[in-house]
């Protein structure tokens, strides 16, 4: 019955493409048997599979969203990304000398001792070893030494001051005697988070228990946005979240009863990027042609069904270090044509760019969209897409005109050093679009010399009305993060950054 409506749904007034995608995948789910597992685990159906469970490696966000599930780490997040007490809270001795007490009665790891000093300082230094290759290393290697005072106090000293140290100890907590070891925790993570892994039967399959009640979970792979929900609907998975098509979920807010959805207003920014050497691109007045050409807010308001919310810079607003004064390019095509008049194009000499992008099938409906109002003041779009691997290898190594990608779960505006100095392009940072900008560079060294937090607040937002003024990226927009839940389960809730800690609440209706 539920995908007899979809279908009459998919025959009405939906656009085209999202018409024939919805009625193809559904003749062919009414052709199978629904299929229940019978464990009683609650089911999540996620859109790619984690990569590794070992927090030193660990950089793609459903690994890293898995992670905080199955260990601790020593601080936490406010809504305004500041830190705060976590495993362990903190006292500031000296600028370069800080302490940390482990909070007393934390969780046992693997359900047998308590978290230690020793595990803290076993944990950072193998993310300071060069033999590891932690990709998290540049983060921490302001650490001058660990000193272990005690079983439940540990001091960091700095090689220098860093009044938003803090903030930069997100690695979650391994036992020091595993490490020691070479244990393979990228397979059989041991922590001691509110849950455990189980079992990994398939890369497209992950078990965990809940440690409170040992409610068994499924972590189950389902790439596909439109397949998930349908899957949802049919009872194979519980609970969706995020990379899901907003007309879908309007359409299951409007019809079917026993749904849940959950948001929550998120922090994934999404931009346009540019290949600054790049004759065309490189070009200030063509960057801001661009920006003045899209119409985000339509955009935010009929694609993403409000969903969003503008930006103007990486940070939020309502970051500790944003900048709540920076202004949006606002849509005006003829402006933006006469932007681009200014750099030397138009009817005569047309502006060919090409646009590149990933295969999912949301981001190239938007792409799309980018497209047809760049047509209409006189940009030529030529639209490459590919599968995630190919299109990640291009935009590091800098083969791009334009692209378009997201930031996730940002926290700590030293984000600014890696995607934007001149001395981190590929493969030592992430300035994809090899920006080289003596002021950028020298305010940004200007934040990180800052004695306090309130100098590094103002330092980052003159970085950031620098970025705005020279657009190595157009800023669109913040996408809130979206969950589903089935009739099945209860208490799901979402938060901004898209973890999943809702699941520590979560249960099935009795």
């Amino acid at each position: 019955m539920i995908l007899c409506s979809l279908l009459l749904a998919a025959q009405r007034g939906y656009g085209s493409a999202w018409r024939r995608s919805v009625f193809i995948l559904a003749v062919a789910l009414l052709g199978a048997a629904c299929r229940e597992t019978g464990s009683g685990a609650i089911r999540f159906g996620l859109a790619s599979a984690p990569i590794t469970f070992d927090p030193r490696y660990a950089t793609d966000a459903t690994s890293t969203r898995l992670i905080r599930l199955l260990y601790q780490r020593l601080i936490e997040f406010d809504d305004h990304a500041q830190p705060v007490a976590g495993a362990a809270a903190w006292d500031v001795l000296t600028p370069k000398h800080y302490r940390f007490h482990l909070r007393p009665g934390a969780d046992p790891i693997a359900g047998t001792r308590e978290m230690t000093a020793a595990d803290v300082k076993a944990t950072y230094n193998s993310v300071l070893d060069p033999a590891t290759a932690s990709p998290h290393r540049q983060s921490v290697e302001n650490i001058a030494r660990i000193d272990v005072i005690d079983d439940r106090t540990v001091d960091f000293i700095l090689k220098a001051a860093d009044p938003i140290f803090p903030g930069r100890l997100v690695i979650s907590i391994m036992p020091a005697e595993l490490l020691a070891a070479q244990h393979p925790f990228a397979e059989k993570p041991v922590g001691s988070g509110p849950f455990v892994l189980l079992a990994r039967p398939h890369e497209t399959q992950v078990l965990f228990q809940r440690r409170a009640d040992r409610q068994a979970f499924e972590f189950v792979t389902v790439k596909d946005p439109t397949v998930r929900i349908l899957k949802l609907m049919r009872g194979e998975v519980d609970i969706v979240q995020d990379d899901l098509q907003p007309e879908l979920v309007q359409y299951l807010a409007r019809r079917e009863q026993g749904v849940v959805i959950a948001k929550a207003r998120g922090t994934r920014f999404s931009y346009l990027g540019f290949n600054l050497a790049d004759r065309d691109t490189g070009q200030r007045l063509v960057r801001q042609a661009i920006a003045m050409a899209i119409d985000r807010p339509a955009i935010v308001q009929y694609v993403f069904g409000g969903s969003a919310r503008l930006a103007a810079a990486l940070l939020p607003p309502d970051h500790w270090a944003g900048a709540p004064a920076l202004a949006q390019y606002e849509y005006d095509p003829a402006r933006a044509r006469a932007k681009l008049a200014e750099a030397g194009y138009g009817p005569q000499r047309p502006l060919t760019l090409v646009y590149k992008t990933s295969s999912d099938a949301f981001r190239v409906r938007l792409a799309t969209i980018l497209q047809q109002q760049l047509a209409q003041i006189g940009i030529r779009v030529e639209l490459q897409t590919f599968d995630w691997g190919t299109f990640y290898g291009d935009i590091k190594a800098g083969r791009f005109q334009m692209f378009s990608l997201s930031w996730v779960g940002i926290k700590t505006p030293d984000i600014f050093r890696y995607a934007f100095h001149s001395g981190s392009v590929p493969p030592v940072g992430a300035n994809r679009g090899r920006l080289q900008d003596a002021q950028v560079d020298a305010l940004i060294v200007q934040a990180e010399r800052a004695a306090t937090l309130d100098e590094q607040a103002a330092a980052y937002r003159a970085v950031q009305q620098r970025l705005w003024e020279e657009l190595p990226y157009v800023p669109l927009w913040y996408e809130d993060n979206v969950a589903v839940s089935g009739a099945a389960v209860e208490g799901y809730s979402v938060g901004g950054d898209g973890n999943y800690d809702g699941l520590v609440q979560v249960r099935r209706r009795s």
